[in-house]
């Protein structure tokens, strides 16, 4: 198949969408398939590379911090994909590219795909002084989105759920984004391992709770760090791996509770040396309930991490109680899953095992194209583009 994947979002850029797309291509390409992607450019020009054609664009943090909108047509680019005639549109955004995603449609009948990303009720914040309108248009938006297409992609139930409460009229199918389980089962390298708990300034003595994701209101880590407060325990770190809008205000709120030493923020990381913070972890934590499926979740279960995650429906048949980690519903629940592996180093170790065992048999980027695949396939035996023109 010829396969076009349209994304607002991608590499450098660091986020879910981006992980998603990478492995999905990289995923397919290792099928047969010829893949190629749309994305925004990073600057006001447009051009192609390596099967990626980038159209030019601006900032638009104003909105929402890091995304951008186009601003160049691109037309004798998009004409070249045109004239490519792609067999399936998958389309992994709801703004610019999916306008053209849209045109792509419209011009060479390939249906579109689309995967529904983002759960936007938990960011009403950043465009709307009121939740309730704020989720209200949040739903029309969905629905229009998706009756463009010709069936959609939702990573987890959770997502099926809100997206039924939508009352969307397309198919929805549940397919969990794949990672590459190859970054994530390196053997460790002890001394490096050690070199970079020294330059964090992490003692080696310290338990270290693990946090990885940007820093952002909706990922709720103020109640990690009052969590961290209320454990009252010097010989635990909780290390927060990225970065965000709302870094300064948790810089505030661990100077307030005098947490500076116990609380280390080390900001942005580059993608080759993630597994080796991951792996500075005894545990994995999370405290959002805005994620679709959380990739960091999985990533961090792949490298061998147990996980404390505050309990949601994206995370089922995810962290399973006592198998692979806790979910806790408050601060009491919390610390008991810290104070049990806290008391129990060999049960922390079990549980490392487990991790990585259910996140190589359950989402590898292998499985993951080969259950797009299966959509893709289903969807041009229909025969339903979805598109308008």
């Amino acid at each position: 198949m010829k396969i076009l994947i349209t994304s607002d979002w991608y590499a450098p850029t660091i986020n879910g969408v981006v992980t998603s797309v990478l492995n999905l291509r990289q995923g397919l390409m290792a099928r047969g398939h010829e893949v190629r992607v749309l994305t925004l450019s990073q600057t006001p020009y447009s051009w192609c590379e390596d099967g990626v054609t980038y159209i030019g664009a601006v900032s638009a943090g104003m909105i929402y911090p890091g995304a951008r909108l186009r601003t160049a047509p691109g037309r004798e680019l998009l004409a070249e994909l045109a004239a490519w005639r792609p067999d399936i549109i998958h389309s992994q955004c709801e703004f610019s590219t999916f306008l053209l995603a849209r045109k792509l449609s419209a011009a060479t009948g390939a249906p579109i795909v689309h995967t529904y990303h983002t759960v936007y009720e938990d960011y009403t914040h950043y465009f709307s002084p009121s939740r309730r309108w704020g989720q209200a248009a949040v739903a029309a938006f969905s629905r229009w989105v998706i009756s463009q297409t010709a069936c959609v992609i939702a990573p987890t139930a959770k997502v099926r759920e809100l997206l039924e409460r939508y009352q969307v009229e397309r198919p929805v199918h549940v397919i969990p984004t794949g990672i590459d389980l190859m970054r994530f089962s390196a053997p460790a390298d002890a001394a490096a391992q050690a070199e970079l708990r020294r330059s964090l300034e992490i003692p080696s003595e310290n338990f270290v709770m693990v946090y990885v994701g940007r820093l952002a209101e909706e990922k709720n880590i103020d109640e990690l760090v009052r969590h961290m407060a209320a454990l009252q325990r010097d010989r635990i770190t909780l290390l927060l791996v990225g970065d965000g809008p709302y870094r300064a205000a948790l810089e505030r709120q661990v100077q307030t509770l005098g947490l500076e030493r116990q609380v280390i923020f080390a900001g942005m990381v580059p993608p080759d040396r993630i597994l080796q913070y991951y792996r500075l972890g005894d545990v994995f934590v999370s405290a959002s309930n805005s994620e679709t499926q959380g990739l960091t979740y999985i990533e961090a279960l792949a490298a061998g991490v147990p996980a404390l995650c505050r309990r949601d429906p994206c995370l089922s048949g995810v962290i399973v109680d006592g198998v692979n980690g806790w979910q806790f519903q408050d601060g009491a629940g919390f610390r008991t899953g810290v104070a049990r592996l806290l008391a129990d180093p060999n049960l922390r170790e079990e549980m490392a095992c487990r991790a990585a065992e259910l996140a190589r048999r359950e989402f590898s980027a292998e499985t993951f194209a080969r259950r797009m695949e299966a959509v893709y396939a289903q969807v041009l035996e229909r025969g339903h583009s979805g598109a308008v023109a």
